[in-house]
């Protein structure tokens, strides 16, 4: 007992030692690779295809300034006053889920209550899961590195990361690489139309597109223009 009680401060003292440095590590450097990056290159090679990414990185005061509101309006409205979880929008969230239920417990409709911080910890530091277990384990997790990058870095620091590598089009990460792709331009560049419509897109970035967008896609664009009235600029 006494060995397997060392074994488990040693593996525990080594988790939060390098999380935490990792964490630090990134409140100065640019985050170049996510996870998500490498297992959609894997797939890509599964499917026979090459592994390839477009992501370029870029400062926070070189993006579109329309571009953190647009994803604070189309994403999380209170990303300026939580401390990393939305604890209005997940109990909205609860509520809405379940009214959209069957007599047998099955889901119709379904809300996330995600921040733009659980989404940004998520996408640097975890994986995509699909098993119940995998699910509930990556959730523990993103809660842990929530805190931790909500204590360390900031809102500007989690924002500029968070658009660096959030998933927006197919094998497209971040805004200066959607900026070039699907709009001919650098992230600097984009107009509150164009920045509306990526935000648009982040739900589920591989099913809808910005570079051709639906009538869906244009609604839904539409929506987050009014919404953005009402968000403050983000940068100075």
């Amino acid at each position: 007992m006494k060995r397997i009680r060392h074994i488990l401060r040693w593996v525990f003292g080594l988790f939060f030692g390098t999380t935490i440095l990792a964490v630090v590590a990134y409140r100065f450097l640019p985050v170049y690779i996510t996870p998500l990056m490498v297992i959609r290159s894997v797939e890509n090679i599964t499917e026979g295809c090459s592994p390839f990414w477009h992501h370029s990185w870029v400062r926070l005061q070189d993006m579109s300034k329309y571009m953190p509101v647009a994803v604070i309006a189309s994403e999380d409205q209170r990303f300026t006053s939580h401390h990393g979880f939305d604890f209005k929008a997940i109990e909205d969230a609860a509520e809405y889920n379940a009214r959209h239920r069957t007599a047998d417990g099955k889901a119709t409709k379904v809300r996330g209550a995600s921040t733009i911080t659980q989404q940004t910890a998520k996408n640097v530091f975890l994986w995509p899961g699909t098993s119940m277990v995998s699910r509930w384990t990556r959730k523990g997790f993103e809660a842990y590195f929530t805190f931790l990058i909500e204590l360390i870095w900031g809102k500007e620091r989690i924002m500029e990361i968070y658009l660096n590598s959030i998933e927006m089009g197919n094998s497209i990460y971040g805004v200066q690489a959607v900026a070039e792709e699907n709009f001919g331009c650098d992230a600097s560049e984009l107009t509150r139309s164009q920045c509306a419509l990526i935000a648009a897109t982040l739900p589920n970035p591989r099913k809808y597109s910005s570079k051709e967008p639906s009538q869906y896609m244009f609604q839904r664009q539409r929506e987050i223009q009014v919404q953005m009235k009402y968000i403050p600029l983000f940068t100075k």
